[in-house]
């Protein structure tokens, strides 16, 4: 409940400083234009969002018949969330890493790079495809889009106050003057940053707890968190440097060079996020008898790379 009151507290914020900024540059009918003009763009853009974030990344649909272990291990998983099915794509990427996207749960769709199941025990993918189903049930990607309107909007009203100079568009004057109109056209849009932000690293903090609580293991996602931090600067993926926008939505931060959990980092530290899984843990007491979905093969026992070795094109955990 906390991440939600977080998560509502800073969307109220964002709203606030809205209103604001509308209400100092461009008055009513400024403030009115740049939402429905920000709207209008993030709509489009949330109504095609999975098909273009999917594309960007060359993710490749599988199947029951490509991958049945995976397959079932993700349908096992969905039906404890409570949760239809989602789409399963596979990333021809060597960073290890994964997301979900979808408009809302019936729309649903998992992409988990090859890098990832190369490396990584069934108990440690089954911990990240919780994860990922956790955004989708939380409708992360709903509230990210909300958030990216507001901020969409405050960049737009900036704009407004800069063109408008010293007069808002109900011929009020503006109280910030040119000086100040110069200063919010920056700073503005760089503190609704800094809010989408804020909401993205919540919903990292929330979909870990439910995760958990889907597979009773936390600690095999915490494994899952070190291994990826510990592996993706090895791997730069240039999908991702090509388009920074889709980081936030990896559940770990696949850019190159952001590994401060600072203002402008889409994720939390991956050290504070394990935190927070072991003191869920020791709360929750030992795992499930059988923690993994499946009864791991040899090569995954033994800790050797999974069934993607080898040039990571075989068909997956087939």
């Amino acid at each position: 409940m906390a991440g939600y009151f977080r998560t509502a507290l800073l969307l109220a914020a964002m709203t606030a400083l809205f209103v604001g900024i509308g209400a100092a540059i461009g008055g009513q009918q400024g403030m009115v234009i740049a939402f429905l003009m920000a709207c209008g763009m993030n709509l489009f853009a949330w109504w095609n969002s999975d098909r273009v974030v999917l594309g960007m990344h060359n993710a490749q649909p599988i199947g029951p018949h490509d991958a049945p272990r995976l397959y079932q291990m993700t349908q096992e998983l969905a039906q404890r969330a409570g949760l239809p099915m989602p789409a399963l794509y596979v990333i021809h990427e060597d960073q290890p890493n994964a997301f979900a996207t979808g408009r809302n749960p019936e729309k649903g769709a998992v992409a988990v790079n090859t890098g990832l199941l190369d490396m990584m025990s069934e108990r440690e993918v089954a911990g990240v495809i919780a994860h990922e189903l956790a955004h989708i049930r939380n409708r992360d990607t709903l509230i990210m889009t909300i958030t990216a309107t507001l901020a969409g909007a405050i960049g737009m009203l900036a704009q407004f106050g800069f063109l408008f100079g010293g007069r808002s568009s109900d011929g009020r004057s503006n109280p910030f003057g040119p000086i100040g109109s110069i200063l919010l056209i920056v700073l503005a849009p760089i503190a609704a940053m800094i809010v989408q932000m804020a909401i993205s690293r919540s919903r990292e903090y929330e979909a870990d707890r439910a995760a958990a609580e889907i597979t009773g293991d936390p600690r095999g996602l915490a494994s899952a968190l070190m291994r990826l931090e510990e592996y993706k600067h090895g791997h730069v993926n240039e999908a991702a440097e090509a388009n920074p926008a889709s980081a936030h939505m990896f559940i770990i931060n696949p850019l190159s060079g952001m590994r401060m959990d600072g203002l402008f980092s889409t994720h939390p530290r991956t050290e504070n996020r394990v935190a927070a899984l072991e003191e869920l843990a020791s709360r929750m007491g030992p795992p499930p008898s059988a923690p993994r979905i499946h009864a791991p093969s040899p090569r995954v026992a033994s800790g050797q790379p999974g069934p993607w070795s080898g040039g990571g094109r075989r068909n997956p955990w087939g």
